[in-house]
């Protein structure tokens, strides 16, 4: 380090958090109070504050806002293991767990049901959710410019790592999604009471990561996630270099963009079998998969209604006429306003699905 970035580390000040200080170049673990359990045992809120040496923008990372939703809590505690605090250019803050009770319970709720990306901006005075939705809020991501929040699929149902976003009107998440380099980004509407929403309405950026499945590690998902997290921090420049990525940045490419998305559903219960599998192209009338009866030698068809890409599908081989079985994505010009023809995931459980 020569005179002038000692002259700079010297001048920058310590990022302070309940209380608590973190020098230029340091990193530490602070546990934000949350509650009590009802054996009076205390339950936090931990973030890990990594304070650079160098000035640049704060960052936050996610993951378990769905208590079961596991990948993103190894991408972070991967990420962790390879970033110095020494290196980074800025502030990051990393939260491995949002849903501690959930998380503990390996439930996607917290105690009372209440799903916490429905529960933002929360207030100081209200339920469980609003109370945590509001700590969160308020002590990671208002005092960041930029977020990214990992997810997987919901339970019984697996995603292709991808990036959920609105970037038709918003130049500069566009790029920080390309630069995360999953091989789709979805446009994908905010919902009422999520954390992007309320991310949004107070000036920060943030990018939804999906990938895998819950309450299961995937490895290509949770590569993914550490080699997205690292690449959106270099197109910040909070980072000069990508040592410790998991894959080399020059192997990444123009991810396809996604607009409207479907699910293929059961038409009649079964056993289902395929050969799909996420991220396969498919053509309109192209055979996905079968749904047989048990009890007799006989199969109905499932063909896939658009072109597009499996972008998500169901791990279940035993299925109900219903049930979700392949979520297809596909382009379609931006329109002014969203086309009466086009289809969109009308599934609650899924929290970042696109909707009209």
């Amino acid at each position: 380090m020569d005179r002038t970035e000692q002259r700079s580390v010297a001048l920058r000040q310590p990022f302070v958090i309940e209380g608590l200080a973190v020098e230029p170049g340091k990193r530490r673990l602070v546990d934000l109070p949350i509650s009590k359990l009802s054996n009076h045992a205390p339950v936090t809120l931990p973030v890990h504050v990594l304070h650079g040496a160098q000035p640049g923008p704060t960052m936050f990372v996610s993951a378990a806002i769905h208590g079961d939703e596991l990948n993103g809590v190894e991408i972070i505690r991967r990420l962790l293991r390879t970033l110095d605090p020494q290196s980074i250019n800025g502030t990051l803050l990393c939260v491995p767990v949002v849903n501690v009770f959930g998380f503990i319970s390996r439930s996607r709720y917290l105690p009372d049901r209440r799903d916490l990306n429905r529960a933002f901006p929360g207030s100081a005075n209200g339920s469980l959710a609003a109370r945590l939705a509001h700590l969160f809020l308020t002590e990671i991501v208002k005092r960041s410019q930029v977020g990214i929040d990992l997810h997987t699929a919901a339970i019984h149902r697996i995603n292709l790592p991808q990036i959920r976003c609105v970037f038709r009107k918003r130049p500069r998440v566009q790029e920080l999604g390309r630069a995360f380099g999953t091989a789709v980004m979805l446009e994908s509407q905010e919902r009422p009471g999520s954390l992007r929403e309320a991310a949004r309405e107070a000036g920060v950026d943030v990018l939804s990561y999906e990938g895998g499945e819950g309450l299961r590690f995937d490895e290509f998902a949770i590569r993914a996630g550490v080699d997205g997290i690292t690449g959106v921090m270099l197109k910040m420049e909070m980072l000069d270099t990508i040592e410790g990525a998991e894959m080399p940045a020059a192997d990444k490419k123009a991810p396809v963009l996604i607009n409207a998305s479907g699910w293929v559903r059961a038409p009649e219960g079964g056993v289902f079998r395929t050969t799909k599998r996420i991220g396969d192209g498919v053509s309109v009338g192209e055979t996905v998969g079968h749904v047989a009866n048990p009890y007799e030698d006989t199969a109905v068809e499932i063909s896939s209604p658009r072109r597009g890409i499996i972008i998500g599908r169901t791990t279940l081989p035993i299925v109900n006429m219903g049930d979700a079985l392949f979520n297809i994505g596909w382009s379609e010009e931006f329109p002014d306003r969203a086309s009466p023809e086009r289809e969109v995931l009308d599934d609650p459980m899924d929290e970042d699905e696109p909707i009209d």
